[in-house]
């Protein structure tokens, strides 16, 4: 998922404040898709992720000016991130789309799925699927006998109809359900025990719409089953900016997340460093108008919290 870009957010605005309703971008609209590959599980391959670099100097010692953002210590819930051939198989599936593809790089699909433990069987629901990039993929490490719910509000229809379109005749679609819900109610109410619940780049959006998240993290806390995971990525913000920079800079302080996932009830379990990049200052605009340079270079803190 993406941050949704000036347009969208100014087009949605009027329905976030009334209803408190609105996105979290995805990939572009897919091309035609080729027939699927069916690769068989592999031995494991093992990709670690990378440590965390030292904090640097408070003030510049060149301009004098204001310092990059502090690293985090080293977290003692880090975890590696072993990525197995059968995940590999997942992202290098030639009927992905090249418009996919190319968020790879800055998204590390791979160690994303591998650090969820998604797999076979499982039903999850994606809050704000928005263009589909993540879910496809969750759809396709579920197969077959798992399932999807591809959660986003009816106000998304104008820039998401279209995209899923494109996407519905690829057969790595079949156990994905694109469901209309609100935010603060994300999973339909007829599904329960869920293996996990995945919110990526998206719960800071919840903060300038006013969505209740109080509300939408019990609801995910009641719709998992005990053990069941509840996995959230984001754009870091700066030490102390709480939740100032989630309308501006579109982040949030990791804390933040933590403290409030936690009040409901959940128990944080890991954490992961394959998104992060301690040289960002979290200083700019970390949503789609982020200039193309620094797209897939934001500071961004990965969680898996579970229900005990």
């Amino acid at each position: 998922m993406r941050t949704l870009s000036g347009s969208a957010r100014i087009a949605l605005l009027p329905f976030s404040v009334a209803l408190s309703l609105v996105a979290c971008g995805g990939s572009p609209a897919p091309s035609a898709a080729a027939p699927p590959s069916s690769p068989a599980p592999a031995a494991e391959t093992p990709s670690v992720s990378p440590a965390a670099s030292p904090q640097p100097a408070a003030i510049s010692p060149v301009s004098g000016g204001p310092a990059p953002a502090k690293s985090a210590a080293k977290d003692p819930l880090d975890t590696q991130v072993v990525v197995s051939d059968a995940i590999r198989a997942i992202v290098n599936a030639k009927d992905r789309t090249d418009e996919d593809r190319k968020l790879d790089a800055g998204r590390h699909p791979a160690e994303l799925l591998a650090f969820l433990g998604v797999a076979p069987g499982q039903r999850i629901v994606e809050i704000g699927s928005y263009q589909g990039y993540t879910a496809e993929l969750l759809g396709r490490a579920v197969a077959p006998t798992g399932k999807v719910y591809a959660q986003d509000p009816a106000q998304f229809n104008k820039f998401t109809t279209k995209v899923w379109e494109g996407r519905k005749n690829n057969p790595a679609m079949k156990n994905i359900v694109h469901v209309e819900r609100p935010f603060d109610a994300p999973v339909p109410t007829d599904v329960k025990d869920l293996d996990a619940v995945v919110c990526g780049l998206f719960y800071h959006d919840m903060v300038w719409i006013k969505a209740d998240r109080a509300k939408m993290n019990a609801s995910i806390f009641r719709a998992l089953k005990p053990g069941g995971v509840y996995f959230i990525y984001d754009h870091s913000a700066r030490e102390g900016a709480g939740v100032n920079d989630a309308k501006t800079l579109h982040r949030i302080e990791e804390k933040v997340v933590r403290s409030e996932v936690e009040s409901a009830g959940f128990k944080l379990a890991a954490t992961a460093s394959f998104l992060r990049h301690p040289e960002d200052k979290r200083d700019w605009d970390a949503s789609d108008e982020a200039p193309p340079e620094l797209r897939g270079t934001s500071d961004r803190f990965v969680l898996k919290f579970v229900k005990p």
